[in-house]
């Protein structure tokens, strides 16, 4: 069963440095990285409306005003986007902080870098069911396509580390959370802090669910994710 998602927000975490990306990203921001005609950002907004999904808050910084100046309002694009700024770098989890004016009380987020094939439907429902805090989309990657970081027991993440290695992580953050904006509470003020420092205290307190994907992601964090995104999209159309 699918359930409408017209009201509901999604925020895009698009402030980060596109530091591997080398000339590829030279001068705009990662979003905007030409993707076989088209910002990588349009293929996630034309992802968004296929779900249902017309809501967007854009966490921007470096170059981000590329992204304005491109996207406008959205409403060319058929979907209605509010920006927020950062006068330095946040983190995503910073990002999110600062954009606290324009959150919803519950809200979905993925990283700019990233595509997904996730039925946002379902999981949306899915969190309403449950009483919890956030919620982290995962995959089995068996370190397939990038280092697995996350350790998952029935519905809950267990372990979380981008960090560090850890023989029991056969698991992968998808790239896709929802939050309860009461989460904002521990985030502190006009400073660096990643998402990963927010699912620690949620992964002790049992408040991080855990929603497994059964389709890989793609990414453009890298020379390489571009190439296959672009064989992806290249495929698809």
């Amino acid at each position: 069963m699918s359930y409408a998602l017209d009201n509901v927000q999604i925020v895009v975490l698009a402030g980060g440095l596109a530091t591997r990306l080398g000339d590829l990203a030279q001068n705009r921001p990662k979003s905007m990285v030409n993707i076989n005609g088209k910002p990588f950002l349009q293929h996630q907004l034309e992802l968004f409306k296929r779900q249902g999904i017309f809501r967007v808050l854009i966490c921007l910084g470096h170059l981000g005003e590329q992204i304005e100046s491109h996207f406008g309002d959205g409403n060319h694009f058929g979907i209605d986007i509010t920006y927020s700024y950062e006068n330095k770098p946040l983190g995503t989890a910073g990002a999110l902080k600062n954009a606290g004016r324009f959150l919803d009380d519950i809200f979905f987020t993925i990283y700019g870098d990233s595509y997904v094939f996730l039925n946002f439907s379902d999981a949306w429902h899915y969190f309403q069911s449950n009483n919890k805090l956030a919620l982290m989309t995962v995959y089995k990657n068996n370190n397939l396509f990038d280092t697995s970081n996350t350790v998952i027991r029935g519905d809950h993440v267990l372990k979380y580390n981008k960090h560090e290695k850890a023989a029991d992580m056969n698991y992968i953050e998808y790239g896709v959370n929802i939050f309860r904006k009461d989460i904002m509470s521990g985030i502190p003020e006009d400073s660096f802090y990643e998402l990963g420092d927010v699912f620690t205290p949620l992964i002790e307190e049992e408040q991080l669910l855990a929603y497994e994907v059964k389709e890989r992601f793609y990414e453009i964090g890298s020379p390489k994710g571009i190439e296959e995104f672009k064989k992806f999209i290249g495929g698809e159309t």
